[in-house]
């Protein structure tokens, strides 16, 4: 399997507690950036494949689905020592833009077909 980023480049960055300078942190924040990008966009693919296989728009937003995203997110913050304070509301925001893409994607595709009708 692909990573949706560039190893190489995330790799080039001086870990956190070796770094000595502002320039560091900021290269190692941009390099980490850069992979969050590219997981971002893989994971809006999912989405686009999600709209695809829904029938419904109605079934597009799942609040218990969006409740076991979110716990999910949690549990890993909690085992990576990341703040659930931060790592929640991230997350949140991150679900309901990718809803709101979903339903844009799930309508651009069904568009010609209610044309048609």
């Amino acid at each position: 399997m692909t990573l949706p980023f560039d190893a190489d480049d995330l790799n080039r960055r001086t870990p956190p507690q070796d770094c000595a300078s502002m320039t560091e942190v900021r290269d190692g924040v941009d390099r980490l950036d850069r992979a969050l990008i590219g997981l971002i966009a893989e994971r809006t693919r999912y989405m686009d494949a999600a709209a695809r296989i829904k029938p419904s728009r109605d079934v597009v937003r799942d609040e218990d689905r969006i409740e076991d995203v979110i716990n999910k997110v949690k549990a890993a913050a909690r085992a990576a020592g990341v703040p659930e304070t931060l790592a929640e509301p991230v997350w949140r925001e991150l679900v309901e833009r990718s809803i709101q893409h979903e339903l844009q994607v799930w309508d651009a595709t069904r568009e010609p077909q209610r044309k048609r009708s």
